[in-house]
């Protein structure tokens, strides 16, 4: 979506309760008021496939390792068992 003021290019939401595209203004839609999917959520959601995912080495910690190799919830560099 392109504002009519300045000719910018504008964020777009398409409303989960009524369908309709609006522009990214804040948290609510414009036409329905019910608010907005935030986007960063939706892209974590994708991101959690539970086939591909590496648990933390930490024998007492519940997260998974990400795409820098350490681990989501405590940080901790991600260290390979070693047989």
């Amino acid at each position: 979506m392109v504002c009519e003021k300045c000719a910018q290019e504008i964020e777009t939401a398409i409303c989960g309760r009524c369908n309709t595209t609006v522009a990214r203004m804040g948290e609510y839609c414009y036409a329905c008021g019910a608010r907005l999917e935030n986007k960063r959520e939706k892209d974590e959601e994708a991101d959690d496939d539970f086939a591909t995912r590496v648990l933390c080495s930490d024998g007492t910690c519940i997260g998974v390792i990400n795409e820098k190799g350490v681990c989501k919830v405590c940080g901790k560099p991600y260290e390979p068992e070693s047989a």
